[in-house]
């Protein structure tokens, strides 16, 4: 089996389309400037090989139309990751994910599992992954439960590592995070494959002893023992956790873990002043901040009894935004894992963002300060994945289809005087016809979506041009010559279509 055979089996996803990246100059933040566009047709083999030879970039989008998917990913976006330390996590916590470097240096670590299973079963345990290693909040491929296939949502793509594969930037570490070659990436992906009752019985760390009934991120933080780093802002979570747990003699409490779970301990003034603080007013949990964020589990965080509850953030996830290149455009955005479709106003308004997540996700998301949503759309925007469409989706497919009928139909000239009563003359590979007589066909069919500038740009565009044409036209004293300003355009092909002839039976009466 050809090495390109292969890459396509382990990328296996949506039948449909795929995702294609342009990448173009690095910015001073070290990010690859890219643009993604999702094509819609099927990833084939010599796809494969054009981007294994460096030709052409291809993307795969784990999830499929029965939303489904046989692999996933997290997607760490930071550009100057410690590859080695991350291994490191990954071989210690033995977790059944193949590391990748990405374009920007960040990594991708692909779970492959050996059969398809649903998309909401693989995004939980691969968020639950990445909590545990650190990188909460971190990009989870698939990008969503589920797609709305029915009306043209595809899901979101992950580039494939072994882009021009002689020279990659994109490859795979080994357990010693050495770079592998793609054959051993390909073997590596065989033997790392695993079955969803893998993942059940997956230990993610150490058994553990503390914070079990508060936030996450403290649970995981101390699972392997004492931490050493933001101990500071570790041991304030800490303290708001005791006051919590322990309100008459929190204070002993908290001293305690400082002892314990802090190496070095913080000094005893540091821990007075936390005390003091946490003493005048109940603060919250700083679940924004590091380390708490990197091992941030909302979700879970909300039902512990001494976690966030109420107080816990209130704005919804959200990401993965497509663009579907129609006209009007519609966004197809996840919101929580859900996905909706969305119109421009209702992306732009946040009232009308929240009535179509009611429609269609039974729930009304909390607003945000309306300078917080533009920088969030905007965000959006600037990574946003684009989805081609048909052309008779776009107004410019519209008028070219209502140009081609105007020009081939039967209403066209049978003789080049008829160009002066609105109809369209065709002779010698050209189709000459008066722009007045377009315009009342497109007003006829309701077509005014755009304006007479724009209609003239566009048949420029399309090869045409102004010219006249020299008509006979019948005079008293008998007959005159008549110049008629025209457009000139390429003539359509015509189109023949063979429709399948039905035998009838004889044996009909009649």
């Amino acid at each position: 089996m050809t090495q390109a055979k292969r890459l396509l089996a382990v990328f296996v996803g949506a039948k449909a389309a795929h995702g294609t990246t342009t990448v173009g100059r690095v910015g001073r933040n070290g990010k690859a400037e890219s643009k993604s566009m999702i094509v819609r047709e099927p990833l084939t083999e010599e796809l494969v090989q054009d981007h294994i030879d460096g030709k052409q970039g291809i993307g795969a989008i784990p999830i499929n139309e029965e939303n489904k998917c046989q692999f996933g990913a997290l997607d760490i976006d930071i550009y100057d990751l410690n590859h080695n330390e991350l291994q490191d996590k990954i071989q210690r916590m033995k977790l059944p994910l193949v590391h990748c470097r990405s374009k920007s240096g960040g990594a991708h670590l692909y779970l492959f599992m050996k059969e398809w299973e649903q998309a909401a079963d693989i995004r939980d345990y691969l968020t639950e992954m990445s909590i545990a290693i650190g990188y909460s909040g971190c990009e989870v491929f698939p990008k969503q439960d589920t797609i709305i296939a029915e009306r043209g949502d595809v899901g979101n793509f992950i580039n494939t590592p072994y882009f021009n594969a002689e020279l990659p930037q994109r490859y795979a570490f080994n357990e010693n995070c050495e770079a592998m070659e793609l054959d051993e990436f390909l073997d590596a992906v065989d033997k790392a494959r695993v079955s969803l009752s893998d993942l059940e019985g997956m230990r993610l760390s150490k058994p553990r002893k503390h914070f079990t009934d508060g936030p996450p991120c403290l649970e995981h933080l101390f699972s392997d023992g004492p931490v050493s780093e933001f101990r500071n802002n570790t041991m304030f979570n800490v303290a708001r956790y005791c006051k919590m747990k322990s309100p008459d003699d929190w204070k002993k409490e908290f001293e305690g873990y400082n002892r314990t779970l802090s190496s070095p301990p913080l000094p005893s003034n540091e821990i007075v002043t936390l005390s003091k603080q946490h003493e005048k007013k109940d603060y919250l949990y700083t679940c924004k901040e590091e380390p708490m964020r990197s091992y941030c589990d909302p979700a879970i965080c909300a039902t512990r009894k001494h976690g966030i509850g109420a107080d816990g953030p209130d704005a919804v996830a959200v990401g993965g935004l497509t663009i579907m290149l129609s006209e009007p455009r519609l966004f197809f955005l996840d919101v929580d894992g859900e996905r909706i479709q969305l119109s421009t106003e209702q992306l732009q308004n946040q009232t009308l963002f929240q009535r179509a997540c009611m429609d269609q996700t039974n729930r009304m998301p909390p607003t945000t300060k309306p300078q917080k949503w533009q920088q969030l759309v905007n965000g959006l925007m600037q990574n946003a994945t684009f989805l081609e469409v048909p052309p008779e989706l776009t107004i410019s497919g519209q008028f070219q289809e209502h140009l081609r009928s105007y020009c081939t139909s039967h209403i066209r000239a049978m003789a080049p005087e008829e160009i002066g009563i609105g109809k369209p003359w065709t002779d010698a590979g050209t189709t000459k016809f008066r722009m007045d007589g377009l315009l009342e066909y497109l007003h006829h069919r309701r077509f005014n979506s755009l304006t007479r500038g724009q209609i003239m740009q566009m048949i420029r565009e399309m090869g045409g041009d102004t010219g006249k044409q020299n008509v006979m036209k019948r005079a008293k004293g008998g007959e005159v010559a008549t110049t008629i300003r025209c457009w000139v355009i390429p003539a359509f092909d015509e189109e023949e279509i063979e429709l399948p002839v039905k035998e009838i039976s004889s044996d009909i009466p009649f």
